[in-house]
């Protein structure tokens, strides 16, 4: 089964497509032009439900087939707020708006797999075709499972796709296990005592034990965890005075922690507290540590990644497919979906070069030539677990 015609005959109408949505880049929970698009393309297809405003502006649609397996797909829809550098033709319209994740590429693939099983109806049961606002932070996949979306759409698994930019074009890598990692994020307010920058003697210097304290919460990871397991805590931020001689009351730190192991993460919060804490007493200041955890990791489910890489294979070839997909340690909010519903996650090769810079660029753009695979991916997966015959 390798790609299918029909599907790879639409390719010039899903570059179109894409490249429209490319064009008019929308930020989380204002995509309201882009999910406008998709449903009315939905109902031109001919599905047999399609329901706006799940999860503020995510749109789902449904083909149903008679009695069997349900399964759900997904693609993202929003952009991000990065300024375009880029001389195409279908370059963003809005300033500081821009898709440098490639969901405009995503949304497409999956409205070519939508026209080809509307057309076709190659399979028996029910799919649902899930797209999601708001993946870039502000966790679309939760505000749309919160707003009913599996109790409204039951399914039985659910699968999604995303570009790999450096991954040779239309390869698939799918695996078992941890593929994308949590995403949390923590604000540290370090009080001191002020005072003249001549005189320091007369103080508690914040910014000292602040210094001090981003040094040794990178031992939480080098002494505190096992060698073999893997975990980054990154302080981004360090925010503190505002003269150059004036030693300031307070600092504030900022960063994030990212982990596969939902346990690490525990572990890293308990130890960042203690570790603050020692760190402040031993400089005579105080330290209040605001933590917060955002995306969980992404999981695959072994069953559903074996029967993803079958279905990978089908549609690429074996040459095409790498069964141990490569774990990165960015994040995605389709962990979500895994932690209620059995599925598994793939990525799909952008290729190198021109046009195909790593994500969150401002020079990025989606290769358009792979859209027929990852189109026919999505496709085979409904043929493959909702088989007609």
């Amino acid at each position: 089964m390798p790609i299918i015609n029909r599907i790879a005959a639409y390719q010039p109408d899903m570059a179109e497509w894409r490249r429209d949505i490319h064009r008019h880049p929308e930020l989380a929970y204002q995509e309201n032009r882009t999910a406008a698009k998709v449903a009315a393309m939905l109902r031109e297809f001919g599905f047999d439900e399609v329901e706006e405003g799940i999860g503020k502006t995510g749109v789902v649609g449904v083909l149903r087939n008679g009695d069997g397996p349900r399964i759900g797909l997904r693609a993202d829809m929003d952009a991000l707020p990065l300024h375009e550098i880029s001389d195409k033709p279908y370059k963003s319209v809005h300033d500081g708006v821009m898709h440098a994740c490639g969901h405009d590429g995503h949304t497409a693939m999956l409205l070519g797999a939508a026209r080809y099983l509307a057309e076709n109806r190659n399979f028996k049961g029910t799919t649902v075709f899930v797209f999601q606002p708001a993946e870039e932070g502000a966790a679309g996949a939760r505000a749309m499972i919160e707003d009913g979306l599996f109790d409204r759409y039951p399914v039985d698994f659910i699968y999604g796709v995303h570009n790999m930019p450096g991954l040779p074009a239309g390869k698939i890598a799918i695996g078992a296990g941890p593929i994308m990692a949590a995403a949390d994020s923590f604000e540290v307010i370090v009080q001191g005592r002020g005072g003249h920058g001549a005189m320091p003697q007369s103080t508690a210097d914040p910014v000292v034990a602040a210094s001090a304290m981003v040094m040794a919460l990178q031992t939480i990871a080098s002494r505190n965890l096992d060698p073999v397991k893997t975990l980054v805590i990154s302080v981004t931020q360090f925010h503190g005075g505002d003269a150059f001689n004036v030693i300031p009351d307070t600092v504030k730190l900022g960063g994030t922690v990212r982990y596969f192991e939902p346990e690490i993460g525990a572990l890293t919060k308990r130890r960042m507290r203690e570790v603050l804490d020692g760190v402040a007493a031993a400089y005579g200041v105080s330290a209040t540590l605001n933590y917060s955890e955002g995306y969980p990791p992404t999981i695959n489910h072994a069953e559903s990644a074996a029967f993803a890489q079958s279905v990978a294979t089908d549609v690429a070839g074996d040459a095409q497919v790498l069964c141990e997909q490569p774990a990165v340690m960015g994040s995605e909010d389709f962990s979500f979906f895994l932690q209620v519903k059995p599925g598994a996650y793939a990525w799909i090769g952008n290729g190198e070069g021109e046009g195909c810079h790593h994500l969150h660029n401002p020079h990025y753009d989606f290769n358009d030539d792979i859209m027929p695979i990852g189109a026919s991916y999505f496709s085979r997966l409904v043929e493959t677990a909702l088989p007609k015959g």
